[in-house]
């Protein structure tokens, strides 16, 4: 299944913050002794998206329609 939010994504505000740069990401490790990862597979698409966004994600297939939740 493959839905298209690009309209979407246009009216939706963009965030100010920067991504990190990950060769400074990397360097601020070294002497480090522990390190920490998230686990991207099991978190993916884990956000809470407010009830009164649910509408906009809604997608029709021949079994009803849909919204993220």
């Amino acid at each position: 299944l493959c839905i298209d939010f690009r309209d979407l994504n246009k009216a939706t505000p963009k965030d100010d913050y920067p991504l990190p740069n990950i060769d400074l990401l990397v360097d601020s490790t070294a002497g480090h002794a522990m390190f920490s990862f998230m686990d991207g597979y099991s978190g993916y698409n884990q956000i809470k998206l407010a009830v009164k966004d649910q509408p906009k994600t809604a997608f029709t297939t021949p079994w009803g329609t849909f919204v993220t939740r």
